[in-house]
């Protein structure tokens, strides 16, 4: 069935059946998991994966499917859903290939910055029925990129590096939802050009010379307070721990991760002054 161009599409620009409230929903992705709560669909889901906390209480009812590469198909193949969610950087491509063979909708998502979690809501309030709660949150987010742009402007740009992972050492390029998060308030990741998403490194690379700042990531590597003497003995800049949620988890939890982004930007630049 060819659907109208008028319905939105998912990232590999497929249009999928919206089935409203008869869907049964599967979701690979722990932000979209939580987006999904968010919009008055926890009855609608079948399954998550192991990763999928948030809300904790409401997911506890929820069956676990593996995690996010290691899917467990025969779990999915039996909860007999509707509609899988998929993402570009969590879920390996074989997975999502073999979920079509037997899920009608195997639904692909990719934002690659703040701004792109509009089309997201849009594309869940289609799918699922919920329109109202979809736009009700896109204004919160409007609402929310609003105040993290004041800040960037309102601030001088800092160049940071943002450390994900550790033996090796890993940061994010700029092509990834990580860096755009941190440039709308107004900090730019190193290095400004790399040939992997997430690039590991060595502290002699010459790209580090000009950072201002290193922020250390809660995830995917569990960075603690213990790490932030040794980061900043190796980078001779100030280290920083930082929520991974704020940064990384699009869907509805990027209202909340611009604004505590936006605060403590302001708060680090008022102890520097």
């Amino acid at each position: 069935m060819i659907l109208p161009t008028s319905i939105p599409a998912d990232a590999f620009g497929q249009r999928h059946a919206a089935l409203g409230r008869d869907a049964r929903i599967v979701s690979l992705v722990p932000s979209i998991t939580e987006l999904l709560c968010d919009l008055g669909l926890t009855d609608q889901l079948v399954g998550r994966t192991g990763f999928c906390i948030h809300p904790r209480e409401a997911l506890r009812r929820v069956p676990k499917v593996g995690g996010t590469k290691d899917v467990k198909l025969d779990r999915i193949r039996a909860l007999a859903p509707t509609h899988v969610i998929v993402n570009v950087d969590e879920n390996p491509r074989p997975v999502a290939e073999a979920l079509a063979a037997f899920v009608p909708n195997v639904v692909v998502t990719h934002p690659g910055a703040p701004e792109d979690n509009r089309g997201l809501y849009a594309l869940m309030g289609h799918l699922f029925d919920c329109q109202p709660a979809a736009e009700a949150l896109t204004a919160a987010l409007d609402a929310a990129l609003l105040e993290a742009r004041a800040v960037g402007a309102g601030l001088p740009a800092e160049s940071v590096l943002y450390l994900i992972w550790r033996d090796p050492w890993m940061t994010v390029s700029r092509e990834t939802y990580i860096a755009a998060t941190l440039a709308t308030v107004g900090w730019h990741t190193v290095p400004v050009v790399a040939t992997e998403r997430y690039p590991s490194f060595d502290w002699s690379a010459p790209w580090l010379d000009g950072i201002e700042r290193i922020l250390l990531s809660t995830e995917p590597y569990r960075f603690q307070d213990k790490h932030l003497a040794e980061v900043a003995a190796l980078g001779a800049r100030p280290a920083h721990l930082i929520d991974g949620e704020w940064t990384s988890w699009y869907g509805s939890r990027a209202v909340a991760g611009l604004r505590a982004l936006a605060k403590l930007r302001r708060a680090l630049a008022g102890a520097r002054t």
